[in-house]
């Protein structure tokens, strides 16, 4: 007995709609953008991690004055 079974496209379409009755599609849109929105930020911080990292620190006496 499988539990875990690949899904095919008969029950992805049966769980998407039951997900649309539950949550109706301006929550749904809602959901998805602050998921796009969390998920650039996340690579935006891995992304300038990586830079600060890659980059040598230069000594306070060299930083340029404003």
């Amino acid at each position: 007995m499988h539990l875990f079974r690949e899904f095919g496209l008969p029950e992805l379409v049966i769980i998407l709609l039951i997900i649309v009755l539950l949550f109706g599609p301006g929550r749904i849109g809602k959901v998805a953008g602050e998921i796009g929105k969390g998920i650039r930020s996340l690579r935006d911080g891995l992304a300038g991690k990586k830079d600060e990292e890659q980059k040598p620190e230069e000594p306070a006496s060299e930083k340029k004055e404003n």
